[in-house]
């Protein structure tokens, strides 16, 4: 994806500075929403077209939850409350409520969420349905205890908190027991090889296990763009230390009929190693 800036004291659009440096919560909450607010048009632009206006897709290998089913058969949803956590424009909970659930859509950016009311608005001319929309951090949730049965998160917010646990803890104590929480992040892997999608993004570049967090800053060593590795082991303890019990992990392969490139995701890179990590967790 592509950065926007803020203009430079030269008048030029500065470009920000790639490192990797310790980033906390209230850091890392504060770079992603500026970073989504001034990046969601471009990005709902970018990527509309393949994501869809009420199309439920884990990631950029394309595996939709109509096919997967990892919240449940689609006919076991109606009527379920269902909460998505970093919902983007809402694609994913517009999925849900035609399959007759209770969504709500939750993200940090208010940008995004404009584009959701904009694409909620398209379908009410056409008499498809509209969602719940909230702006809310996904470390604090504004709901109260047992409020809904499912939740759900495709590349939403756990990627971007220093301390991820924290979602974990709020989404099991807003589910009902016996809840399941699905969330896809990038695969753990992807981070020891650069982000290319052609044949320089497959040669091992970095340690699988340097957790130090991505920063993009701006000339003040201000962040504006924040992303956390964690190991594959690490989002498993992450995931039972939030109270979860982990049911699946599914790793999408590429397939053959996805001919996209999306950031560091290709068919080239796509059909040698992971890009996606999708965690199916259940709450006692």
């Amino acid at each position: 994806m592509v950065q926007e800036h803020e203009p430079s004291t030269t008048g030029e659009a500065a470009e920000p500075t790639a490192t990797r440096r310790i980033a906390d919560d209230t850091e890392s909450s504060r770079a992603s929403r500026g970073w989504w607010d001034r990046n969601a048009d471009e990005y709902q632009e970018e990527h509309g077209a393949f994501l869809g206006d009420d199309r439920f897709v884990w990631g950029p290998e394309g595996l939709d939850e109509a096919e997967a089913g990892l919240l449940g058969p689609a006919e076991a949803l109606k009527g379920r409350d269902v909460l998505e956590v970093g919902a983007g424009a809402a694609q994913c909970a517009r999925w849900l409520a035609a399959q007759g659930a209770r969504p709500v859509a939750l993200d940090l950016s208010y940008r995004q969420l404009r584009h959701a009311r904009r694409i909620d608005a398209e379908a009410a001319a056409s008499g498809g349905p509209g969602v719940a929309l909230v702006q809310a951090d996904a470390t604090a949730l504004p709901f109260r205890d047992g409020s809904f049965d499912l939740a759900c998160s495709a590349y939403g917010a756990v990627p971007f908190v220093a301390e991820p646990v924290r979602v974990m803890r709020e989404v099991r104590r807003v589910l009902r027991p016996g809840g399941r929480w699905v969330f896809a992040v990038t695969h753990p892997i992807r981070w020891a090889f650069p982000d290319e999608p052609g044949p320089e993004g497959l040669s091992v570049a970095a340690s699988y296990f340097d957790r130090t967090p991505y920063v993009e800053q701006d000339e003040s060593g201000r962040a504006v763009y924040v992303e956390h590795h964690r190991t594959l082991g690490d989002r498993v303890r992450d995931v039972v230390a939030g109270g979860f019990r982990l049911v699946d992990l599914v790793e999408p392969e590429w397939p053959a009929w996805n001919h996209q490139e999306w950031g560091g995701w290709s068919p080239l890179r796509g059909s040698l190693i992971p890009g996606t990590a999708i965690f199916v967790c259940e709450r006692d």
